[in-house]
């Protein structure tokens, strides 16, 4: 059996990661133009991202910093927010073989995000890093790049454009649970259970 070398993995993450980088960088614009009415600049702005690459939590970062939070409160917010990623970074590493060298998984782990978590957990049979590697590096530049536009040109689009990029990441979302729920009935129960669970908390 003929053993795909890393190179080949990297290259077919960067490819399953085009798609979110789209979606990244329509949902990090309207992100850019929050951080520069919170009075970042666009270096600020895009180092954020490049550090912590999770929308809900730099959206509620950028409203503490507006609001003059504390540290303590940011600390806390973060760490409840991205609580789930934590989960997500332990569910792959089980995934990764156990004779790969043990720094794959931190590099692994930097990187998850829900959608880079769900292309990632769906490779078939044990992940190599390498794979989630190369979607790091197409998706993670796009959300960067995403972010400084948007803090250099966001005044300038109508504010409807604005908002509807939003939907991208929703879309995102989508394409990434559908594909799984018509392979496997209990993701879809899953998700159909989510989905329903989401629907009462708003009438809750």
């Amino acid at each position: 059996m003929k053993t795909i070398s890393n190179k080949t993995f990297l290259k077919m993450g960067a490819i399953d990661g085009i798609p979110i980088a789209l979606g990244y960088l329509a949902v990090s614009f309207s992100l850019g133009i929050q951080a520069k009415q919170a009075g970042l600049d666009a270096l600020a702005a895009t180092t954020m991202s490049l550090t912590n690459v999770t929308s809900a939590g730099e959206f509620a970062a950028l409203g503490i910093i507006s609001e003059g939070g504390t540290l303590a409160t940011m600390a806390c917010s973060q760490f409840i927010i991205n609580l789930r990623y934590m989960l997500m970074s332990c569910s792959l590493s089980q995934k990764i073989d156990n004779e790969k060298p043990f720094f794959h998984r931190f590099g692994v782990a930097f990187g998850v995000t829900d959608e880079i978590f769900g292309i990632s957990y769906a490779v078939k049979g044990r992940l190599n890093p390498f794979y989630t590697y190369g979607a790091m590096l197409v998706a993670i530049p796009g959300w960067c790049l995403g972010t400084c536009l948007g803090v250099i040109f966001g005044n300038l689009l109508p504010e409807v454009i604005v908002t509807s990029l939003g939907v991208a990441l929703y879309g995102m979302f989508i394409a990434i649970i559908i594909p799984p729920s018509k392979k496997d009935r209990c993701v879809a129960a899953a998700v159909i259970l989510a989905m329903i669970c989401s629907i009462g908390w708003d009438y809750i």
